[in-house]
C-alpha cells in the first residue's frame, strides 16, 4: 500500500469519523455542537459560556444553543458559579466521558485503516448490526 500524503490520511480520519458518528445509534452532533463538546473535553477548565464564545471566536447566544443540544444529551452540564453567580460554569459529564472515548475508537480505527489495518468500516457494520436487530 503505497505511504498517504500527511494531510489526506489526516482528512481522511476526520472523515471517517463522522460518518461513523453520523451512523452510529442516537444523535449526532453538529460541528458547533462537536467544537463546544470537545473543547470543553480537551482542555483545562472551568469553562464558561463566555470563555468558550471566546476561544472558539463565536457570539455566546451559539454557545447556550449547542450547550442546550449537549445538555439535552447528558453530554455536558451547565451550573451556576458559586463564586460568581453571574457566570455560568460547563461541567462535564460520565456520559459525555463515554461519548469522548467512543470518538477516540472510531479515529483509532479509521487511522488503522489508513496504515493497513482493520478496516473502519467495522465500528460502520457493528452499530448497523445493531440497528438491524
Amino acid at each position: 500500500m503505497p505511504v498517504q500524503n500527511a494531510p489526506d490520511h489526516l482528512i481522511g480520519i476526520f472523515r471517517d469519523t463522522v460518518v461513523a458518528l453520523v451512523r452510529r445509534d442516537g444523535h449526532d452532533l453538529s460541528a458547533r455542537q462537536l467544537g463546544v463538546f470537545l473543547t470543553v473535553y480537551m482542555s483545562e477548565g472551568p469553562h464558561t459560556v463566555r470563555g468558550l464564545a471566546a476561544t472558539l471566536n463565536v457570539s455566546k447566544p451559539a454557545i447556550t444553543r449547542a450547550l442546550d443540544r449537549l445538555g439535552e444529551l447528558d453530554l455536558a452540564r451547565r451550573k451556576t458559579d458559586p463564586q460568581d453567580r453571574r457566570s455560568v460554569l460547563v461541567q462535564r459529564t460520565a456520559k459525555g466521558a463515554s461519548f469522548l472515548r467512543e470518538i477516540r475508537s472510531v479515529m483509532m480505527e479509521a487511522d488503522g485503516a489508513g496504515r493497513g489495518g482493520a478496516p473502519a468500516q467495522a465500528a460502520n457494520s457493528e452499530s448497523a448490526t445493531r440497528r438491524a436487530s
